[in-house]
């Protein structure tokens, strides 16, 4: 996924969760009540390679201005995206639709190219869907290292689970079906809406607060983007950045670029994957 190689120092490991990185001493939380996922790279790797598709339609749709290399518009684009990386893709596409303009040209709706863009994902996925609805693709093939175990103990622990995700909400619902995760969350996984206000990653958290009267010392969330981190921070919860390696799932190694990203807006914790996240949540619950 990351364009940049570059490592940040790094936070000493706890011998007792060795794949965790902690920016600072953890306090355990042992009033926690909900947890909220991001699906994407978090939960699911059926659109691993995102980027890989995304990129060239900015590229193709903006084109080189006089005096503009490929490998300039590539890093332009590169950062529009992932600055905006765990928003709805709704706003990748009014991104997209700016640039166009201040280039001179005059962009399509934004709703339109939020449209082709899933249109070109597909015919990524497609292969990978397909072998979930057939058999010829095993669900953990497709999942986040390690995630199950975690979504198991939450469940079992009584930790009410929701997922919030950029996605469109029909497509996260039917992919997550795919994986077998719908039984953890039930009714509550959420995603984008071509009525883009009605929905946020942000609006969600302050609901689960607000119906649930709960403040944020109870919550804590797990996502590979900045929004939920960020959000997270800003009430008070406990935010586990999910830096996987997507392209290698396993592997153990963290994606640098999300790594440095996530750190940057406040992230509690950083882990690779979930192989040692069990023993962390037991320590954060007080177990």
């Amino acid at each position: 996924m990351s364009e940049s190689t570059e490592t940040a120092p790094r936070s000493a490991a706890d011998p007792r969760w060795p794949s965790v990185e902690l920016p600072k001493p953890l306090t355990p939380r042992p009033k926690l009540t909900h947890a909220v996922f991001d699906f994407d790279g978090t939960i699911s790797l059926i659109r691993q390679g995102w980027p890989e598709v995304m990129v060239p339609m900015f590229v193709e749709m903006l084109g080189p201005k006089p005096g503009e290399n490929e490998t300039d518009l590539r890093r332009m684009a590169w950062d529009d995206i992932m600055r905006l990386n765990g928003k709805q893709t709704i706003y990748q596409m009014i991104q997209l639709a700016d640039r166009v303009r201040e280039r001179g040209g005059e962009p399509l709706e934004p709703l339109w190219y939020k449209h082709e863009y899933l249109r070109r994902l597909e015919i990524r996925t497609h292969e990978r869907t397909t072998g979930l609805r057939n058999g010829t693709v095993k669900t953990e093939e497709l999942l986040v290292h390690g995630v199950r175990a975690l979504l198991d103990h939450l469940q079992q622990e009584g930790v009410t689970l929701y997922l919030a995700s950029g996605t469109d909400e029909y497509a996260v619902k039917d992919e997550a079906n795919l994986l077998d995760v719908t039984r953890y969350f039930g009714t509550h996984i959420y995603g984008a809406l071509d009525d883009y206000k009605q929905f946020s990653k942000k609006m969600i958290i302050d609901r689960i607060l607000r119906e649930n009267e709960i403040d944020g010392s109870q919550l804590i969330a797990f996502g590979d983007g900045y929004v939920e981190i960020e959000n997270t921070k800003e009430v008070g919860g406990l935010a586990i950045a999910v830096a996987s390696d997507e392209a290698n799932n396993g592997s153990g190694r963290v994606d640098e670029w999300k790594r440095k990203r996530l750190l940057g807006v406040g992230a509690d914790v950083v882990i690779p994957d979930y192989r040692d996240a069990v023993p962390l949540v037991k320590f954060v619950m007080g177990k």
